[in-house]
């Protein structure tokens, strides 16, 4: 005799409660080794917190970068890993472009911490949304780390569950925590305005910016 509420389907298939649990688990490990990928300092989270703080764009930008997101943990669960591996050279070749983006979008930040005077107010929201999301195209996929995180990590972590509802639940798990973080850090970002209104707090949020496009430029060229 079944469980109430455990009632099989017609074709003898799990009960109803069992496959709920079932996808449960799988969907919860997606959110988390998302997340856990997502949550370290980069060039593209720093942008995203740098136009939150200006409340520029912000819509735009978290919805373009989630979606990005998207795109490439559904290839990357579907087995797009393989490319890698059938195409030998793209992981170089993508370190050099995404290494010299980073280093020219850092100078420009240097440039700003060195001169200064910026406030958080319209004079300093300028730019289109095209502009804005440009931008954050740039640092999203011509950076060879997320094709690491993506199709590589979450990709293989993917295969550790059955083809269809398990695996479906884990990518759209994983998807939902860079929705989740790209949204909560935009307009989380507005908590730290007032500590923004004074021109040195930007001085130095542009210099730590330009360190860390620097850095990954420089983690980028030396593993090539």
């Amino acid at each position: 005799m079944r469980p109430p509420g455990a009632r099989a389907s017609a074709n003898g298939s799990a009960p109803e409660g069992a496959r709920s649990v079932t996808v449960l688990g799988p969907a919860l490990t997606g959110f988390a080794t998302s997340l856990s990928l997502i949550l370290a300092i980069g060039a593209q989270n720093a942008f995203v917190l740098r136009q939150g703080l200006l409340g520029c764009h912000v819509f735009a930008l978290c919805l373009f970068c989630a979606l990005s997101d998207a795109v490439l943990i559904a290839a990357g669960v579907a087995g797009f890993g393989a490319v890698t591996g059938a195409l030998p050279w793209l992981p170089q070749a993508l370190s050099l472009g995404g290494a010299a983006f980073l280093i020219v979008y850092g100078a420009l930040r240097a440039r700003a911490a060195w001169r200064g005077g910026h406030r958080l107010t319209a004079e300093g929201q300028a730019g289109g949304v095209w502009a804005v999301v440009g931008t954050a195209a740039a640092l999203t996929w011509l950076n060879p780390h997320v094709y690491l995180d993506t199709l590589g990590l979450i990709g293989a972590v993917s295969t550790e569950f059955d083809p269809g509802a398990a695996r479906e639940a884990f990518a759209l798990g994983a998807v939902l925590a860079s929705f989740c973080f790209f949204f909560a850090l935009g307009y989380g970002a507005r908590v730290l305005a007032p500590a923004m209104a004074r021109p040195v707090a930007w001085r130095v949020l542009d210099a730590l910016i330009a360190a860390v496009m620097w850095a990954i430029a420089a983690r980028l060229i030396l593993g090539t």
